[in-house]
């Protein structure tokens, strides 16, 4: 089954092609982060009209790569939500003109469950069932995972997700955008230590259990430090290194008692921060040091992109009558700029 997979929820135009018998074929990517660098953050209308110049040519591109015509696809899936509603509707709107057109069964994708399978693209790839930690600028979440649709929320957080809790230090400590991978590297010349900043709900976790996550106040106690201390080089790159410190200490601590919690053996991480080196490294090595293995996707799959879209509608396909029956489908569609992963249902059996 080859399918076409769009993504537009955000800031990056991905597309890509996945074949159950062969696997990616290919994808592309755009990203927008040089537009919107001078306004400091994503503008949703020019995001909208960024996508709708490059969804098309990045279609051709990859099925010209992959040797491939429209005709050949089987099905096509696109991000359905969550995210920004106009960048969303250019990819529903293609992907329903493409599959009316060329009469082929077009499926929306939850843009978290794209994230929470990427790692599948890897190999070795995980096998079911694994507990999945989803950190992304908009979305930290811990999944128990039984397949694909069987999603059970273990805990999320309460405010800031832990990728906008980077970008939005970056801010404080006047980085550009986008500040997340900036702050990482800023941290790269700091200490942790020198300044101490707070672990939240880690006491919770310690009396409770709980597995949800809090950032905001350690922005906050950020926030507090940058207008006590000196704006020099030194004291920012120590600042930045101990609040990265503290978002991997609760996010190790934290999937590591999911691990305990569920009896699982094995841990998927997702989502752009994802790609954070020092999470990469501690995680890996305190798992492995518990009996854990962790898997990863490869770091173009962290951050949004085509070929999760792809495999993830690839997947639930598999399971499902649509592709037999893409003469009964509607041609309305919508969107949904918010929408809980926990609450999809697992693919209808053919």
């Amino acid at each position: 089954m080859l399918v076409l997979g769009i993504e537009t929820s955000c800031d990056e135009t991905g597309v890509a092609l996945y074949d159950t018998g062969r696997g990616l074929l290919g994808h592309a990517l755009h990203s927008q982060v040089a537009m919107h660098a001078d306004y400091g953050g994503v503008v949703p209308e020019l995001a909208s009209r960024d996508h709708i110049r490059r969804v098309l040519p990045l279609t051709r591109e990859i099925l010209a790569k992959a040797g491939c015509t429209l005709p050949d696809l089987d099905a096509i899936a696109y991000t359905e939500g969550p995210g920004l509603a106009g960048a969303l509707l250019v990819g529903a709107s293609i992907a329903h003109g493409l599959g009316y057109a060329l009469g082929k069964p077009v499926l929306g994708v939850h843009h978290l469950e794209g994230h929470l399978l990427s790692p599948l693209l890897s190999h070795p790839a995980p096998d079911f069932p694994f507990v999945a930690l989803l950190v992304s600028g908009g979305h930290s979440q811990l999944m128990q995972v039984g397949g694909v649709g069987d999603y059970q929320l273990l805990g999320e957080s309460h405010d800031d997700a832990a990728g906008e809790a980077f970008d939005k230090t970056a801010k404080l400590l006047g980085l550009n955008y986008p500040g997340g991978p900036a702050l990482a590297r800023l941290a790269d010349s700091g200490k942790p230590g020198r300044f101490k900043l707070p672990r939240p709900m880690l006491t919770q976790l310690a009396k409770t259990g709980d597995l949800n996550f809090s950032f905001s106040g350690l922005k906050t106690a950020v926030l507090t430090l940058v207008n006590q201390q000196p704006a020099d080089d030194k004291t920012r790159a120590d600042i930045a290194a101990e609040f990265q410190a503290a978002i991997v200490d609760v996010l190790v601590a934290k999937a590591l008692a999911a691990m305990e919690q569920t009896g699982l053996s094995r841990l998927i991480v997702a989502g752009g921060v994802g790609a954070n080196r020092l999470l990469r490294e501690r995680l890996t090595a305190s798992a492995r040091s518990q009996g854990y293995r962790v898997f990863y996707p490869e770091l173009e799959f962290c951050t949004d992109n085509g070929a999760m879209i792809a495999l993830a509608g690839a997947l639930r396909l598999e399971h499902s009558s649509l592709i037999t029956h893409h003469s009964s489908l509607k041609r309305s569609f919508t969107v949904r700029p918010r929408w809980d992963l926990a609450s999809i249902e697992t693919p209808t059996p053919a």
